[in-house]
């Protein structure tokens, strides 16, 4: 499809809707925690539906899911580490473990070079595990959101992620470092290339979602850390539509 066709349109400027916005704190809290879940992951060598590049990026759930849900985030987002903390869990018991929703990851370093800096390690590290583990994604990616520190501290520099990553079972530091050296470039422009489609599509910061309905090209938009409630009010206008 082309970025002009409906689904694209509905997404950019909002036909469907946007159904939450701003950095919301939330009514309810989740009992659980990111790092406790066990979700499944698996990757895609194609291009989606709503145009995004699946290659090289993490998704979470079954690739037959009947709906897709769009997550622009950034490890160094307080925001972002609020919604995995006390929404996520909701969201994977409720819709992506039974197989209704799959997950689309897509790094947006919107606080600068630390935030540039985590986001080619989330892809080497996936790139790293994708075919003989996936799952050891999640544990990284998890334990990089509980080590958030305050944006541009220094927390999320390669050296710190490298300490961090030697703690995570099924990933390699070394690995991982050797990644961040010899890829950092290529690595640097695909996720240039998906910040550009990003802002075509009017994302202007994290986290953003999109919940995307592939048969009926429906998309609904989320802005912020919102909770339960209203993804639950998403995913059912779109069902609806």
């Amino acid at each position: 499809m082309s970025l002009d066709q409906p689904s694209r349109r509905a997404l950019v400027t909002g036909l469907v809707g946007t159904l939450g916005v701003g950095g919301a704190y939330y009514l309810t809290r989740s009992d659980d925690t990111a790092h406790d879940l066990s979700p499944s992951f698996h990757s895609s060598d194609e291009t989606s539906q709503l145009g995004v590049e699946l290659r090289g990026k993490p998704i979470m759930g079954a690739s037959d899911a009947s709906l897709e849900l769009y997550y622009w985030t950034d490890f160094q987002c307080p925001f972002c580490e609020q919604f995995e903390r006390e929404t996520l869990p909701d969201l994977v018991r409720k819709y992506v473990e039974p197989g209704e929703l799959r997950i689309v990851f897509i790094s947006l370093p919107y606080f600068g070079a630390d935030s540039m800096t985590a986001a080619i390690a989330g892809k080497c590290v996936w790139d790293q595990v994708r075919d003989a583990d996936p799952s050891a994604y999640w544990d990284w990616h998890a334990a990089i959101f509980e080590e958030q520190g305050e944006k541009n501290s220094g927390w999320a520099t390669a050296e710190n992620l490298l300490e961090y990553t030697r703690s995570v079972d099924g990933v390699d530091a070394d690995s991982l470092e050797s990644c961040l050296d010899d890829r950092r470039s290529a690595l640097e422009d695909e996720i240039d290339a998906d910040s550009e489609q990003a802002r075509s599509f009017g994302v202007r910061g994290t986290p953003t979602f999109a919940v995307f309905d592939p048969d009926s090209e429906s998309v609904g938009t989320l802005v912020g850390a919102q909770p339960i409630e209203r993804f639950d009010e998403a995913i059912e206008r779109i069902k609806e539509a």
